[in-house]
């Protein structure tokens, strides 16, 4: 499968409340600084490469593209550079960004927000982005606790019209069904991929059935998570089913992911303008019948994501 003249078009659309995107992504995450994101001492990344990467993003068909405030490195922000290189936004893209968490000025984790400084959160996303409405904002959750009061803070905030959209991003059904009697939600931000627990692939047919998008994270970089994938997990019926393609065991993962379901959606994050063709052609990877029970049975065989 050759990547050079395959657009994000090719892996269908979704639409999130009202906003048309395809379901092939790109997140930020990695754009800040070279290695591991959110590592205080990493490198800041090349920013003339990383504008490079965001342009190249959008002439493959890319309109979907997640960020949060909290992804920067020492020189750099994913924010400044979305805006540098993507402003004035087209009307086709959406910018979905998350809140809760926070960092200091010197890269360390503070608390999660509380009700009041949720707001303090959004107008900054907004100021970064130069933007006077947030498309879609995730509440990034830790814990099983209620969220019943910072998301009816975001919600009056959606009232106001600095969001148009809410999502939901590491929660359960319980928090979900929560956060819906407050107001509408139009996605959900987990961990997801091959080997993820049986709960959660209940919880992603669940979001279907209500028609809100299911957003894995770590589709690709699975048990690495913040340092990227590691080749010792990627042997196997992955590394057979990707030879078969002439593919990349990551393009693999991916195409899994959209498999799932026509609301699953993939926001794969790199600084590497070749392994962001490769993984908007994952979107037109069509797995067959016996590629997909193979890795059926790597999934439920362990944890890989």
């Amino acid at each position: 499968m050759t990547s050079e003249t395959i657009t994000a078009a090719a892996s269908g659309t979704w639409t999130l409340g009202d906003l048309v995107v395809n379901r092939i992504g790109f997140g930020t995450m990695r754009l800040p600084q070279q290695g591991e994101a959110f590592d205080v001492n990493a490198e800041p990344g090349d920013r003339d490469r990383a504008i490079r990467v965001l342009r190249r993003a959008r002439e493959l068909g890319v309109n979907h593209i997640d960020t949060a405030a909290f992804y920067f490195s020492r020189l750099r922000s994913a924010n400044e550079l979305i805006n540098s290189a993507l402003a004035p936004y087209p009307d086709d893209l959406v910018i979905t960004t998350k809140v809760g968490p926070g960092r200091d000025p010197s890269g360390q984790w503070q608390a999660h927000a509380t009700p009041e400084q949720l707001r303090g959160q959004v107008e900054e996303n907004l100021r970064q982005l130069g933007r006077d409405h947030l498309d879609v904002v995730n509440l990034r959750i830790v814990g099983a606790d209620s969220i019943a009061e910072r998301f009816g803070a975001l919600a009056e905030l959606r009232r106001a019209g600095l969001i148009r959209h809410l999502g939901l991003s590491n929660v359960g059904p319980a928090q979900l069904a929560e956060a819906r009697a407050i107001a509408p939600v139009v996605c959900v931000q987990n961990k997801y991929g091959i080997g993820s627990p049986p709960n959660q692939d209940a919880f992603l047919r669940a979001c279907g059935e209500q028609r809100i998008a299911f957003v894995p994270f770590y589709a690709i970089a699975g048990a690495g998570r913040e340092a990227g994938a590691s080749a010792e997990a990627d042997g196997g019926a992955l590394l057979t089913v990707a030879r078969a393609h002439g593919v990349s065991t990551a393009q693999v993962r991916l195409a899994w992911t959209l498999h799932r379901g026509p609301h699953v959606l993939a926001i794969p994050g790199t600084g590497n303008p070749d392994h962001l063709a490769a993984n908007v052609a994952a979107g037109a990877l069509c797995l067959t019948a016996d590629d997909l029970a193979a890795l059926e049975a790597l999934h439920r065989g362990g944890p890989t994501a």
